[in-house]
């Protein structure tokens, strides 16, 4: 009877429950490796990115100048809200309603600005990520959108410690981490804007080129293009990167093909679609120009903003001398850090993703105080910076990167949204 009502586990059931208690000890010990590979990388970036965070809001709080400004154009009730404002309203609308692309005249418009706003401009990924975590957690667009930027940067930070410690070991992987929380731009990375998750995308693509992995660096690739129209830039390097290597190798070609094959299908799927929808295969460059006043001019915009700085004038287009000088400084310093990152010989996939990027951001005609957040996604500069404070002692390292956090809460957070148009 207490056999009946007590039958005793047969021997398959004896055998799982024995083989998931031998996998526990080596599931514990996976976890354990897992949190001291890669728990100083998250430390550090967290640490310091709340650290600049929480000077960015004490600034804003400060002054008090986003209570009297429109909640669309950097203001807001509560000093957060300021982290949704400008395209993070864009966004907002996507996720909200979708799109409706179409090319809408101003009436009577002449000169720069003749067509209305339109969210077609705006990529459709990080609205679609947006929408996605507000449906499966609760949380507003709001909330929704600051979790996908915050978790986005934590696997970004742990891409660059990925892929500076190539060349320079743990200690340069952890202090790129470090510059990837530091850097100008760097106060997009925790508000409802793109940059977070697009780079998260990009570092990884790359990293899978660096270690052969070209499916996964395809659908990466593919990923990033419908995040921000800049991946021209990772499409290209990856292409590249991949042409090279099926010159160089007899066998096991079809993996770098398909690679090349899938990754531009996201960035020419949506401006087709766009286009498709406009009744005007250029429709998204036209958008863009009409009602952005932002396109490829071959850098006449960027020489005209440096000649003007030079002098101390400020008749420019869409002049903001506070953000504009953390652009030009932004600028210069990618200048002299490129050919730094080139005497280090990185695989190819790296320097040309970088000098596209440069291309693509400084050959613009666009509000020029955007460059620092436009550049934010060239995370290969942090490369030579980070091979030479390798040698930096720990501690040193941790101070220098803690000022430079205080101070990032005004150049790449305040400026950025406050005395700027992010």
């Amino acid at each position: 009877m207490n056999d009946t009502l007590n039958p005793a586990p047969r021997p398959g059931a004896r055998a799982l429950l024995r083989t998931g208690r031998d996998r526990l000890p080596g599931l514990a010990a996976e976890v354990r490796r897992a949190l001291s590979h890669h728990g100083p990388v998250l430390a550090m970036y967290g640490v310091l990115k709340l650290i600049g965070f929480t000077v960015f809001l004490q600034l804003l709080h400060s002054t008090g100048e986003f209570r009297r400004k429109d909640p669309r154009f950097g203001g807001g009730a509560h000093a957060w809200d300021v982290l949704a404002s400008w395209d993070g309203w864009w966004y907002q609308q996507i996720a909200a309603h979708g799109y409706d692309p179409a090319l809408v005249r101003i009436p009577g418009a002449s000169g720069l600005i003749t067509l209305e706003g339109n969210s077609a401009a705006f990529f459709p990924l990080y609205p679609a990520a947006m929408r996605l975590v507000s449906d499966c957690t609760g949380l507003g667009l709001y909330g929704a959108g600051l979790l996908v930027s915050i978790l986005a940067s934590f696997a970004a930070a742990l891409g660059v410690h990925a892929v500076a410690a190539r060349f320079g070991g743990r200690r340069a992987g952890l202090a790129a981490a470090g510059l990837w929380a530091v850097w100008p731009g760097s106060g997009t990375e925790w508000s409802g804007y793109s940059e977070s998750l697009y780079v998260a995308l990009a570092v990884w693509a790359c990293h899978a080129v660096l270690t052969d992995r070209w499916l996964t660096a395809g659908v990466l690739t593919f990923a990033a293009g419908l995040g921000r129209p800049t991946a021209l830039a990772l499409v290209a390097a990856l292409t590249v990167a991949a042409l090279r290597t099926l010159h160089r190798r007899q066998g096991d070609t079809a993996r770098p093909v398909t690679a090349i094959l899938v990754a531009p299908l996201g960035l020419a799927g949506y401006l087709l679609w766009v286009g498709d929808r406009m009744g005007d295969l250029t429709g998204y460059f036209r958008l863009q120009k009409g009602a952005w006043a932002h396109t490829f001019d071959y850098g006449g915009q960027t020489l005209d903003v440096f000649t003007s700085l030079a002098v101390g004038r400020t008749d420019y287009l869409f002049p903001c001398p506070v953000e504009d000088l953390v652009g030009a400084l932004t600028v210069l310093l990618g200048l002299l850090l490129i050919p730094l990152l080139i005497r280090l010989r990185p695989p190819c996939v790296l320097t040309v993703y970088t000098v596209l990027t440069f291309v693509l951001v400084l050959g613009s005609q666009q509000i020029f105080g955007n460059v620092s957040r436009y550049l934010l996604p060239a995370f290969p500069l942090f490369v030579p910076l980070a091979v030479r404070l390798r040698t930096v002692g720990l501690p040193l390292l941790c101070g220098l990167l803690a000022v430079t956090a205080v101070a990032s809460g005004s150049y790449a957070g305040y400026v950025l949204f406050e005395l700027g148009v992010p």
